[in-house]
């Protein structure tokens, strides 16, 4: 029987990374991927801040795409914020966890690929697990530290669907097209985000740029009940209605759909950690339930595991506690009130409201923006009610004047 350091279940973004550190210490590794390649789930529209590069030192080969202008479509306004710098990028899901998985085996550790995780049990201190590869036979390896990184799923550590908490469970999916290159220009340097019950009633939709004439079209809906709306249509129905009546191209072939359902701890309260088993990414909703992003936040708690984990390999630690603890410190306050935001703007509001908060929003710089959307600094909405009261003003004082 084979023995590791640490077990990784999952090559997402947060067991990619968290795999490619430990490797790169030096502990042996098994990264273990039930697809057989990471085209067969490539399902994320991973649109980041520039800084992600940097920061997780990731080649621009991942890129599909960089961005430096937002726009937000409603029902019947529309509004850019644009820059004249490059400031975030879109990555191709598939390189990028390709490229993770790369990383791993080049430190000297292992990567199963089309290998599915069976089930786990206590072994003498340490965790007897058992996989299965594709067309295989059961394979059984010994390891130190079992890592579930199965995403929605929480394969790991739940042996049990009942032993879940309960979950919000919104639903996206993505199409990847192919246009013609004049329409593709028109899309190249933006991502576009769509709110108001014309375009995802209970949720939202986007256009985000990929490789040349590429466009990954997507909607996501938070299918709980509405205050006002009673009736949706499936969400294919929207992306549809995006790329016929907003991209308007005179041709399009569709090169991929993919999609699939988060699982969402309103709260967070996920078990993070159980023996020498520890949960990360979206299996601890490591997820801003607000805009969906989470390849950025998988990574960061990714390197926060990293480090409790190598204390425990080291007998510096006992338990994950430290961990939950510093996942709750950095993540809780911003999620929850995220939380809280994406209830009231997609299960609440009509389209008058949405309409008012793009218009509050428009006197804001693409720099505030950028703060409100992809760090959570929601104090900076209030920068937005001198410009909108502004305008309120003028308003007025021109009705005035007419009279």
């Amino acid at each position: 029987m084979q023995s590791f350091d640490v077990v990784v279940v999952g090559a997402g973004p947060a067991g990619g990374q968290c795999a490619r550190l430990l490797a790169k210490s030096d502990y042996k590794v098994l990264l273990v991927e039930q697809h057989e390649d990471f085209y067969k789930n490539d399902f994320s529209s991973a649109a980041t801040p520039l800084e992600t590069l940097e920061r997780f030192d990731l080649p621009q080969d991942v890129v599909g795409s960089f961005w430096q202008n937002l726009v937000i479509v409603t029902t019947t306004i529309s509004k850019t914020w644009e820059s004249s710098k490059t400031l975030g990028a879109v990555l191709n899901f598939a390189k990028f966890r390709e490229f993770l998985a790369k990383e791993v085996q080049s430190y000297g550790s292992d990567v199963w690929m089309g290998c599915r995780y069976i089930r786990h049990e206590s072994d003498n201190g340490n965790t007897r697990v058992e996989l299965k590869k594709r067309g295989g036979d059961a394979i059984a390896v010994r390891t130190k530290v079992l890592v579930d990184a199965t995403g929605p799923a929480r394969a790991v550590m739940y042996a049990k669907e009942s032993d879940k908490p309960a979950f919000l469970k919104p639903a996206g999916i993505e199409y990847l097209i192919e246009v013609p290159e004049e329409t593709y220009n028109k899309y190249a340097k933006a991502l576009i985000f769509f709110l108001g019950h014309k375009w995802m009633p209970k949720g939202y939709s986007w256009i985000f740029p990929m490789e040349k004439n590429r466009l990954k079209v997507g909607a996501a809906s938070y299918r709980l009940e509405h205050e006002i709306i009673t009736y949706t249509k499936p969400i294919k129905y929207y992306i549809d209605l995006l790329i016929k009546e907003y991209i308007q191209p005179e041709n399009y072939k569709i090169i991929d759909i993919h999609g699939s359902t988060l699982q969402y701890s309103s709260g967070l309260k996920d078990v993070y950690y159980q023996d020498n088993i520890i949960a990360i990414g979206d299996a601890v909703s490591t997820v801003n339930f607000l805009g969906g992003e989470g390849i950025r936040h998988a990574m960061d708690g990714a390197e926060i595991a990293n480090k409790q984990i190598q204390l425990y390999l080291k007998n510096k630690s006992s338990s994950f506690k430290a961990y939950q603890r510093e996942m709750q410190r950095k993540f809780a306050n911003q999620w929850n009130l995220s939380e809280k935001i994406g209830m009231k703007r997609y299960l609440v509001d009509s389209d008058e409201k949405i309409d008012w908060g793009v218009a509050y929003l428009s006197p804001l710089k693409i720099q505030d923006m950028m703060d409100i959307l992809f760090y959570y600094k929601f104090e900076k909405l209030s920068k937005g009610l001198g410009g909108y009261l502004l305008r309120k003003l003028r308003y007025w004082w021109s009705a005035i004047a007419e009279t």
